[in-house]
């Protein structure tokens, strides 16, 4: 994405939006616990954003910015008088929510997700289905059953994929 708003094409806008619209959808569901309400946040901040031309200095901060505006922007939705009419407020929950570690967990949650599930994506595609099923607790006996391969063929999707992850994930590591 260009600094440059001349430079910033509709195609170019389009596509950011493609890439960044799921995981702020999560993001913003974190907030409100309603996909439908999510996704109509979400969309309005990209139409804000593109209808008052704002300029970014880089990809880095926009997608900053856009976390910021999705998280103000459901903080205003809860705060509102027709959400406190129609669902249970909580002020309490929205104190928490206000917070800048609330924030800032959630949307490092949101992109680590993304670049594991990418990271994933890359793999052959049975050591993806074996890492899938493996990451919602499946024994390898019930990977076996599942995409009817025997335990010892789940066993080396695994070395492999576990291999491939390593390499490509290794920078999540902590010091």
């Amino acid at each position: 994405m260009s600094g440059d708003r001349k430079d910033f094409t509709h195609r170019e806008y389009k596509s950011y939006f493609e890439g960044l619209y799921p995981q702020l959808c999560v993001f913003a569901y974190k907030y409100l616990s309603d996909l439908d309400t999510s996704k109509d946040i979400v969309q309005d901040v990209f139409i804000k954003v593109w209808e008052s031309k704002t300029v970014f200095e880089n990809e880095t901060h926009a997608t900053g910015f856009f976390y910021k505006a999705v998280k103000n922007k459901c903080l205003n939705y809860l705060k509102s008088k027709t959400y406190r009419v129609t669902e249970c407020y909580e002020l309490a929950k929205l104190e928490a929510y206000d917070t800048e570690e609330f924030y800032m967990s959630e949307a490092v949650v949101i992109e680590t997700t993304v670049v594991i599930e990418n990271a994933i994506n890359g793999l052959p595609e049975k050591a993806a289905q074996v890492i899938r099923l493996s990451i919602k607790d499946f024994t390898n006996n019930e990977i076996a059953e599942q995409l009817s391969i025997s335990i010892n063929t789940v066993k080396d999707h695994k070395k492999v994929a576990y291999h491939k992850l390593r390499k490509i994930l290794g920078f999540l590591k902590m010091r």
